[in-house]
């Protein structure tokens, strides 16, 4: 796997950042920087489904391809798991925060359950983009602190895919202006971006 580091001194904790469909580890350039201004290093990872995009290869799904594996959405599972266990190393052994968009978002919900690596959960446009999945239904256990946002659109899907979930663990942001899927969200272009850096600033200071 392929991945980025984006390290501070004395860092209050650790971000996995994992990126949407058609996309690439470059997804967090932009914001990255900013978690480390709220004391976060982080840790920006390429999954095998994904693409070239933003000027940059995805290198995992290239290796990937190259050894002919399949790349869909749930072959990137054991991508996200092995970032976390060496987010969670590079951590000193303690619980990392995981950030995900689109279909990262759906295998963050997914692996969430049964993984005490996991401090919290960032999710942008989380959905059941799982095929054979009925993530609703395998999430429902899921007692790790949630923050959620999406498009303004996607609203309706967010709430229904965290319906069977303890509302005590859910913090979902839903935005007012249209925002946009997956964490560009959070880039300077997208109008309303300010208002859910503040939202995401209020979350990390609760938990």
């Amino acid at each position: 796997m392929t991945a980025d580091l984006y390290e501070v001194e004395n860092s209050i904790g650790m971000i996995l950042l994992c990126h949407r469909s058609h996309c690439n580890r470059a997804e967090y350039r932009e914001t990255a920087p900013k978690f480390n201004k709220l004391g976060y290093s982080c840790l920006a990872i390429d999954q095998r489904s994904g693409m070239k995009v933003f000027g940059a290869s995805n290198e995992t799904k290239d290796r990937a391809k190259a050894q002919k594996l399949s790349t869909g959405y749930l072959d990137a599972r054991p991508d996200i798991e092995a970032g976390i266990d060496y987010a969670f190393e590079l951590n000193k052994n303690e619980a990392i925060i995981l950030i995900g968009s689109s279909y990262s978002a759906a295998l963050g919900l997914l692996i969430a359950p049964k993984n005490e690596k996991l401090k919290s959960l960032i999710l942008f446009s989380p959905d059941e983009h799982l095929k054979g999945v009925q993530l609703a239904e395998a999430v429902s256990e899921l007692k790790t602190p949630i923050f959620a946002t999406s498009a303004k659109r996607e609203i309706t899907d967010v709430t229904k895919v965290l319906k069977r979930i303890n509302k005590k663990y859910i913090t979902q942001f839903k935005p007012t202006e249209e925002g946009f899927h997956g964490s560009k969200i959070l880039w300077e272009s997208v109008k309303g971006f300010e208002k859910v850096w503040a939202a995401i600033d209020d979350f990390l200071k609760s938990k």
